[in-house]
């Protein structure tokens, strides 16, 4: 017998038993955005490679070493999408959504970068983004940060931090950049080869530095809100302010810079203690200057990111929602000529009642034998088709999980009792049918 073919390295399998917790956060995320007025958009999964190197910069840890890329039959350079934003604002540009226009717009989907698996950190990810385009005042980072508290407190997440840093202005970046490269140097004997490789590249990415030995001399770094010109100071005090009066949380980190080039000003991460070396669940701030970066015309713009399955991790326990993707009803035909009248009454049920999940037994199989299926499937009940149902215009409706004794109902209760059971279900959950 030959071998059978592994998945890639760093790429999971989403299995029927964990595809409900999926569905839910996405349900709860569709509901979320939608109320504070943003609208779905969807990017290809591949993209000229030329696209991240303008936009996330060539010399970032995802450009150089993390990204797939490959050549076409063309000889085009080409990549899958290691995040969402510049590819949002290349389909904003290509497609004339962003001159002088406000866009409230989100996305979710597969992300991908070449980096070592590990707990909360896969080789292809999930990610759901949005991003605002039109407005530069500072009440757009209040508004997607107080999106991202209300979201936490839906999926009951609470070991949970918001911290926030501004980057100021390109000119004011510069000049800090100037005097942290300087500091650098001075101690050019203590960095780590990463950092040594960085100070001539990227030397706010050092302040980002996790190694243990180099934490003394990052806090020893001139800090960058020290350095802020007056406008984005007046920015940044006016984000704090708007937080303060609706009671978010925060804590100031003048080390916190993100790892992508386009960011101005504004920058926030949510962190969690509870996963390990990956607390971030959700990044982002402003980036007033990628629009015109990639050929459009000069945007304000913001965004943030979340993970999907660090989010999954911190919720509850998968068979909390087990009952989430289990069929409502299962149909159990027995008898002579049943079969075909199931299949046409299981159609019928699920015109009427939307959102319904029916299966049906296929397959044949005695009534012992098809209530097991019944009972394996999850679903609650299992409506009972036999000679004599079929004769009177009823079914049998059978609990399965200790709610009470059958009943025979005729088939218009059988399907406001059903009808029932998915109102129910979608008031508890909050998961659309």
């Amino acid at each position: 017998m030959a071998q059978y073919i592994r998945s890639v390295r760093g790429m999971h399998d989403i299995l029927p038993g964990d595809s409900a917790r999926w569905h839910w956060l996405e349900a709860r995320v569709r509901r979320l955005v939608a109320s504070y007025g943003y609208r779905e958009i969807r990017m290809p999964v591949v993209e000229r490679t030329e696209l991240f190197k303008r936009s996330i910069g060539e010399v970032t840890d995802i450009v150089e070493k993390e990204m797939y890329t490959f050549e076409d039959r063309n000889g085009e350079s080409l990549t899958l999408r290691p995040e969402g934003t510049a590819g949002c604002v290349r389909a904003g540009i290509e497609h004339g959504l962003l001159h002088n226009q406000q866009q409230r717009l989100w996305y979710m989907g597969p992300m991908f970068r070449h980096e070592r698996p590990q707990k909360g950190r896969y080789r292809q990810f999930h990610q759901i983004g949005v991003e605002v385009f039109g407005i530069a005042e500072p009440e757009v980072e209040a508004e997607l940060i107080a999106m991202n508290a209300r979201l936490w407190r839906e999926l009951g997440i609470e070991d949970v931090r918001l911290e926030i840093n501004s980057l100021g202005s390109p000119q004011s970046r510069a000049e800090y950049r100037e005097r942290l490269v300087a500091y650098f140097r001075r101690h050019e004997a203590d960095l780590d080869e990463d950092s040594r490789r960085r100070l001539d590249t990227n030397p706010l990415r050092i302040l980002d530095s996790k190694h243990p030995d180099m934490q003394a001399l990052i806090a020893g770094a001139p800090s960058l809100l020290d350095h802020l010109d007056l406008d984005s100071q007046a920015h940044f005090d006016a984000l704090c302010a708007m937080l303060d009066e609706m009671a978010i949380p925060y804590r100031v980190n003048p080390r916190l810079v993100r790892g992508l080039d386009y960011y101005t000003r504004t920058v926030f991460e949510w962190i969690t203690g509870s996963l390990g070396a990956q607390g971030t669940i959700c990044a982002g701030g402003r980036y007033d200057g990628l629009v015109a970066q990639l050929g459009g015309r000069d945007t304000p713009a913001a965004g943030f990111a979340l993970g999907i399955e660090r989010l999954l991790a911190l919720m509850r326990p998968a068979e909390d929602l087990a009952a989430a993707d289990a069929p409502h009803a299962f149909l159990v035909p027995v008898g002579e000529g049943t079969l075909h009248r199931a299949l046409a009454l299981a159609e019928a049920l699920r015109r009427d009642v939307p959102g319904l999940r029916l299966q049906t037994n296929l397959g044949g199989g005695s009534f012992k034998a098809q209530l097991k299926r019944a009972d394996r499937s999850g679903a609650p009940y299992a409506l009972l088709l036999g000679e004599d149902e079929l004769a009177q215009g009823t079914l049998g409706f059978k609990p399965l999980r200790g709610q009470g004794a059958q009943e025979t109902l005729a088939l218009e209760a059988v399907a406001e009792r059903l009808a029932l059971l998915v109102s129910e279900e979608r008031e508890a959950t909050g998961l659309d049918a």
